[in-house]
């Protein structure tokens, strides 16, 4: 709990909008679990590894390595393979 106090106010604020954007998600699968949507939201959460390897890349000029773009790539054929024929 010591160590807690210490932490920078900007990175409490992103840890805050991180758990707010994830329990976000959560509940909106789950409506989308009871309305029947599911192929719909699923598409959208799979795509959502784009936005965040665009992020690592614009906010921490993280660089992605070969073995990481051919999975990407992969994730992102697959999704659209999902969409294509459903």
């Amino acid at each position: 709990m010591g160590q807690a106090v210490h932490v920078d106010r900007y990175e409490l604020v992103f840890l805050a909008a991180s758990g707010i954007a994830t329990g976000a998600s959560w509940l909106l699968c789950y409506y989308a679990i009871a309305t029947g949507q599911v192929s719909v939201v699923v598409q959208i959460d799979k795509l959502s590894i784009v936005v965040s390897v665009l992020f690592a890349r614009l906010a921490f000029n993280e660089k992605l390595s070969r073995r990481s773009a051919i999975g990407l790539a992969f994730i992102v054929l697959g999704t659209a393979a999902l969409a294509i024929w459903k």
